[in-house]
């Protein structure tokens, strides 16, 4: 008997100390990401070519709109290309494509994915480019992404994730899918860059030296997230990811459930996948060459999603402040140390949220957390065979 209640107590404590973790990470960065600051315009006028490639898997609802307004940047139009990377296009889009000012790159595999048509796409250009911007086909750039992306090239960066916003908030899962973004860019991206680690990559409004992404890219064989394998192989090498607040992208955000269900089982897979491969390396990355970007890159894969985080972490304190103060039943840990994670972990998504969610419909929206979080809880029962194929979520017309 005292040796189930000594494994026990350390499952418990094992628990806490994770979560306590998790929760004090993200506020650390939450917070940090307050003293980011904007990035000063470039005042020369020299203007590097860019690729401007966005590959589009059956996304024949949404890549004519996004190809055309790709068209319209402040930019010199000799100086960048617009690159649509097509695979299992209908021929009537491709068709309409072509009578565009753009280039058109025809892709077929037999299981697709985002790198194999990237590599394709690039590999298949005829032109020299200085720099590589990637887009979703969903993605439009505004006005001055290229201008601004181009600023911070010049700065010196290799590589640089620009700011991705929600093209629409029209449903209460898109409203919580675009504060998650919102968070995730605090924290991830705005505090990491004030701290002086690397920023995260989100898989499209970022730009890379072209050289560098042709050569590194022909390593990447991701099924799933291989911004992630991106972030993995820049950290090892030492190079910095920057993260420019002010140079936007529109993404358009999951409306409905069954979307957010597809979406987030792809990304948890990938979370452990990415976890497993780099557990053990990381740790020699940090205690034998000091790279603690790396290392942090593999704690980002250790702590849960932010939605599992914030349910796990209010179900555990409900259950210990009913232990403590309504069963009066002993417990290894305090109520009070749990109300305490709760705490921080709240003040955390609070201090990440842009003051733009502060309103009536972020407050609808938060009514459906509680199916958000018990749909991303299932879904670690159902992520056998996810990250062997592909899973696309569809993008199309927004209803308003």
């Amino acid at each position: 008997m005292q040796t189930i209640e000594y494994i026990l107590t350390i499952i418990e404590y094992s628990v806490f100390v994770y979560i306590a973790m998790s929760c004090m990470y993200i506020f650390v960065f939450a917070l940090a990401g307050h003293f980011y600051k904007k990035r000063e315009d470039d005042k020369t006028k020299v203007e590097n070519k860019i690729a401007v490639l966005i590959p589009a898997f059956k996304e024949d609802a949404v890549i004519l709109d996004v190809a055309k307004s790709a068209l319209n940047q402040n930019y010199n139009s000799n100086r960048y290309d617009v690159v649509v990377i097509a695979d299992s296009l209908q021929a009537e889009t491709l068709q309409r494509l072509k009578t565009l000012p753009i280039i058109v790159v025809e892709v077929t595999f037999q299981n697709s994915t985002k790198a194999k048509a990237l590599n394709m796409g690039m590999s298949s250009l005829k032109n020299s480019y200085d720099y590589a911007v990637v887009l979703d086909a969903d993605n439009i750039m505004e006005v001055d992404f290229l201008k601004k992306m181009n600023t911070a090239f010049k700065n010196g960066f290799q590589i640089v994730q620009g700011h991705r916003k929600a093209k629409n908030t029209n449903t209460a899962f898109a409203i919580l899918d675009a504060a998650s973004e919102e968070i995730n860019n605090h924290i991830f991206r705005k505090g990491h860059s004030v701290l002086g680690f690397s920023s995260g990559l989100i898989g499209s409004g970022m730009g890379f030296e072209y050289p560098l992404f042709k050569s590194v890219m022909k390593s990447v064989h991701a099924i799933g997230g291989f911004d992630k394998e991106l972030e993995f192989k820049f950290a090892e090498n030492r190079i910095k990811i920057e993260y420019l607040h002010e140079a936007v992208v529109l993404d358009e955000k999951i409306e409905k459930s069954s979307d957010f269900s597809n979406q987030r089982r792809r990304w948890l897979s990938t979370q452990f996948v990415f976890l497993g491969e780099n557990f053990s390396k990381g740790w020699s990355e940090l205690l034998l060459k000091g790279n603690i970007n790396f290392f942090d890159k593999v704690w980002q894969m250790i702590i849960p999603p932010r939605v599992l985080l914030l349910g796990g972490t209010v179900l555990l304190t409900v259950l210990y402040v009913l232990l403590d103060y309504v069963f009066v039943v002993y417990s290894s840990i305090s109520a009070d140390l749990w109300l305490l994670n709760l705490g921080i972990v709240i003040a955390a998504f609070l201090l990440a949220l842009p003051k733009t969610f502060y309103n009536t419909n972020t407050l609808r929206a938060v009514v459906s957390l509680p199916s958000a979080f018990f749909t991303m809880f299932l879904l670690l029962f159902r992520m056998k065979g996810a990250n062997k194929k592909f899973i696309h979520t569809t993008h199309g017309v927004i209803k308003n």
